[in-house]
């Protein structure tokens, strides 16, 4: 059986991802649990941080669980599946730039930073539907393209709502990008650990496909 621990933080869309978990699990044995439990980390064989917010107050509430610490050897030790979703994925950066000048957990090398309005030609948040560019195939994407059953990449896209954009510094670490107004890093990639700006859980038929792809993981 598969363990799937939504970590629970105090922000976050909860309630959408997992009901989205639940939806795509029924093809496979998993338990989901909403927790910020050390003993349900332990336990855990796939690991989500969603989040909702700003920067700062998202990285408060997760040190205010006191599981950081144990957060950090199940994914970067053990190597367990991890989906950083929206602001979770911005959590990753090494600095976050949002109402000041913020330190990240430090995963993935690279800043989060607004995204440039072009002198107020653009609306910021970049709310809504756009279209994903596929930079490079991982063992991941691979597997989720073939379980679209899509002949073009550039039929795919997802939802997404946010101000700010994650500038990662290794090139090889970004998997999928969007356009709104500037590049915008939609997906990265690193061993185990997954990020994506759009949400999953509100990206219809697309994202139903990735969160079961990633909890084919192993």
């Amino acid at each position: 059986m598969k363990n799937v621990l939504i970590i629970d933080y105090g922000t976050g869309n909860l309630k959408s991802v997992h009901n989205a978990i639940k939806q795509v699990s029924k093809k496979q044995d998993c338990k989901i649990l909403v927790s910020s439990s050390i003993e349900d980390l332990r336990k855990a064989t796939h690991i989500i941080l969603p989040g909702v917010g700003a920067f700062e107050s998202c990285l408060n509430g997760l040190m205010k669980t006191k599981i950081r610490s144990s957060l950090e050897k199940m994914v970067l030790e053990k190597k367990k599946p991890f989906l950083g979703i929206c602001v979770g994925m911005q959590m990753l950066a090494t600095k976050g730039f949002e109402n000041g000048e913020f330190s990240g957990l430090n995963w993935i090398s690279g800043e989060v930073k607004k995204i440039n309005n072009q002198n107020n030609k653009i609306k910021i948040p970049h709310m809504g539907w756009n279209t994903l560019k596929f930079l490079k195939q991982t063992e991941f994407t691979k597997r989720l393209l073939q379980k679209m059953k899509v002949t073009n990449l550039n039929d795919l896209s997802a939802y997404f709502v946010h101000s700010y954009n994650f500038k990662n510094k290794n090139a090889n670490e970004k998997v999928i990008t969007t356009c709104y107004g500037e590049e915008i890093t939609a997906m990265i990639s690193k061993e185990n650990i997954i990020g994506t700006q759009f949400h999953p859980e509100k990206s219809h038929s697309f994202g139903l496909a990735f969160l079961e792809t990633f909890l084919e993981q192993v």
